[in-house]
C-alpha cells in the first residue's frame, strides 16, 4: 500500500516535499497545484508528474496533501482537504490566526484525519537529547531556556511576493522564522506559562515585525529568553542554550556545540522542578536519522531537506498504520499561542500575557 500525496502551492518550499516524497517507501507523489498555471506546469515537468490548476481538482486524485502556501491560507486550505478526507501536512506555522487553527485541528480530530504541521528540527538527534536531558532531570531543576533566531534577510526577499512580512498571511520574524525555535524551546522545556514582549519594525519596508525581544516564564518555574529578528547582517546561526542547576547545553545549527554537566552537582540534583513531572521524549517512527548543519541564517533555502524527509517519512506511517503521527495538530498549536502572546504583550506596551488568554 502507498499514501498518494499531492503538493499544494510551488513557491519555494514545494520542492523540498516533492524531492522527500519521491524517496519515501509506501508514499507516491501524484500531483502538484498552483493558482499560477505555468508554475504549477513546470514543477509538474520537474518531478514527472500532473499539474493541476487547482487544490479542488486534485482532492479526488490523492490521499494526502502538503500545504506549502502562504501561512494565512493554511487553515482555510486544510478545512477543504479535510472536508474532502484527505490527510494533511502544513507547512510551519499551522495558521497566523488561532480561532482558524484549532477548528482545523479539531475537524481533524473529529473525522479521524490525520494531520501534522512541518516542524522538522524536533527530529534533529541533539533536540531531542535535550529535551530527554531536561524532562528526565539530567541537567538538574532548569533555570533557563533561550532561543535566538539572529538571521539576515535583504528587501528584496519581502518584495518576492505580496504576501510576505504582511500580518493577515505571513507574520514576521517570529512568526515566518523564529517559529521553528520558539517550538523546540517550549517543548525543551515543556510549554511556556506568559510572556513579555517587544515588537518592532526597523529594517524593512514590512508590515510585521523584523526585530523582536521576549521573556518567557515557563511552566516548570525557569524563565527564558527569546530573540528573533531578519535585520542583523550577514546572518548567524541559530542558537539555543538550556541551563539547569546541575549544567548546561548548547545547540547550535541542529548540532551540540557545547555540552557541560557538573560532576558535584550531579550527585545530588535539585528537585526537577515545581510540580511538573518528567515526561520521557518519545521515539521518532522512521526508517533513518541524519544529522544536518543546514541554517537559514541568510539563505532561506538552506534550512530545507533531510528532517523534512523524516517527517514526511513518519506521517506516511502514521497514515498506512493508523496511528498519530509524531507530531500533531495540537502539539502545532503551542508555538502559534506563545507567538500570539508576544505579539499582544507588545500591543499592550511590554505588559506580561498568559499564554493562551
Amino acid at each position: 500500500m502507498s499514501v498518494r500525496f499531492g503538493v499544494v502551492g510551488c513557491g519555494a518550499i514545494h520542492g523540498t516535499h516533492c524531492g522527500a516524497l519521491q524517496n519515501i517507501e509506501g508514499a507516491q507523489l501524484v500531483g502538484v497545484c498552483d493558482i499560477e498555471k505555468p508554475r504549477a506546469k513546470e514543477a509538474g515537468e520537474k518531478f514527472g508528474v500532473k499539474a493541476f490548476g487547482s487544490m479542488k481538482a486534485m482532492l479526488p486524485h490523492v490521499d494526502a496533501v502538503c500545504l506549502c502556501v502562504p501561512s494565512g491560507l493554511h487553515a482555510k486550505m486544510g478545512l477543504q482537504a479535510i472536508a474532502a478526507g484527505k490527510h494533511v501536512v502544513c507547512e510551519k506555522p499551522v495558521d497566523v490566526t488561532l480561532k482558524p487553527a484549532i477548528q482545523m485541528v479539531e475537524a481533524a480530530r473529529s473525522t479521524g484525519v490525520k494531520l501534522t504541521v512541518i516542524s522538522q528540527h524536533r527530529f534533529g538527534k541533539a533536540i531531542r537529547g535535550v529535551r530527554q536531558m531536561v524532562q528526565s532531570g539530567e541537567l538538574g531543576q532548569p533555570l533557563q531556556g533561550d532561543a535566538y533566531v539572529k538571521w539576515y534577510r535583504t528587501q528584496a526577499y519581502y518584495d518576492s511576493g505580496a504576501w510576505r512580512g504582511t500580518h493577515k498571511l505571513d507574520g514576521g520574524c517570529l512568526m515566518n522564522q523564529g517559529v521553528h525555535y520558539i517550538d523546540m524551546i517550549q517543548w525543551i522545556m515543556g510549554g511556556v506559562e506568559s510572556v513579555t514582549g517587544v515588537c518592532r519594525t526597523v529594517g524593512h519596508n514590512m508590515e510585521a515585525e523584523d526585530l523582536a525581544v521576549a521573556v518567557l516564564e515557563f511552566k516548570n518555574g525557569a524563565i527564558g529568553v527569546v530573540q528573533g529578528s531578519t535585520c542583523f547582517y550577514p546572518g548567524f546561526a541559530e542558537r539555543l542554550e538550556v541551563h539547569g542547576t546541575c549544567g548546561s547545553v548548547i545547540v547550535e545549527g541542529d548540532r551540540v556545540k557545547r555540552q557541560d554537566i557538573d560532576p558535584e552537582a550531579a550527585k545530588d540534583p535539585s528537585p526537577y522542578g515545581k510540580g511538573v513531572t518528567a515526561q520521557p521524549t518519545p521515539s521518532v517512527h522512521t526508517q533513518g536519522e541524519e544529522e544536518t548543519t543546514n541554517t537559514g541564517a541568510s539563505d532561506p533555502s538552506a534550512i530545507w531537506g533531510e528532517q523534512h524527509r523524516l517527517q514526511l517519512e513518519d506521517f506516511t506511517r502514521a497514515v498506512l498504520d493508523n496511528r498519530d503521527p509524531f507530531i500533531t495538530g495540537e502539539m502545532a498549536l503551542e508555538p502559534l499561542k506563545v507567538i500570539l502572546a508576544i505579539y499582544r504583550s507588545a500591543k499592550l506596551g511590554g505588559r506580561r500575557v498568559k499564554v493562551g488568554s
